[in-house]
């Protein structure tokens, strides 16, 4: 049995859940989300408990696998509407700057031209000095919009300069100069 998919989903109050055949929709303060699990899952809303419940029919390999993963997607479903995800972004590097404009992130970040990413309707943006604060619901889109930004100006090893993490390390390695003085 699954360790993660046999624990059951707390539903916490002021969350509203909807089960139908394979849709589940949940509602709650930080917004709206809705996913279609896979055919062979059966989730059941346990309204006195409060809590999703994930089964699966047999012990295949597959049916393992998506038992969790179920499991889990329902859990950061729930505590996106509940609470929200953020990831924030840094900005590093002389004359390096991000500012939005409408439903855009405007990059300048070293190139000829400026570079344009669009903001999905889902998440709220903030620029305020060298940060990007991405927000939203939805686990998956923040982190892949966090990834789209940070792609467009990865840090480079030998300065740091670029878009990165919060909180990221970035292993700075030495240039010729140094490099060189050893080999005398």
């Amino acid at each position: 049995m699954s360790r993660i998919g046999k624990k059951p989903v707390p539903v916490t109050s002021g969350l509203k859940v909807a089960v139908q055949d394979h849709l589940i929709k949940v509602e709650g303060p930080k917004g709206k989300l809705q996913m279609t699990v896979h055919p062979s899952m059966t989730v059941k809303y346990d309204d006195a408990r409060k809590e999703l419940v994930v089964t699966r029919p047999d012990d295949q390999r597959q049916n393992k696998a998506l038992h969790g993963l179920t499991r889990s997607l329902l859990a950061n479903m729930l505590q996106g509407v509940a609470q929200g995800y953020q990831k924030t972004l840094e900005i590093q590097g002389v004359g390096y700057k991000a500012e939005l404009k409408g439903k855009s992130l405007v990059l300048s970040v070293g190139y000829a031209n400026t570079i344009s990413v669009p903001v999905p309707a889902a998440l709220q943006v903030k620029v305020e000095a060298n940060k990007v604060h991405v927000a939203g619901a939805d686990k998956q889109l923040v982190g892949q919009f966090a990834s789209d930004v940070r792609r467009v100006r990865k840090p480079e090893p030998y300065k740091g300069k670029g878009i990165r993490y919060e909180g990221e390390v970035v292993k700075i390695k030495p240039g010729k100069a140094f490099a060189g003085a050893g080999a005398k």
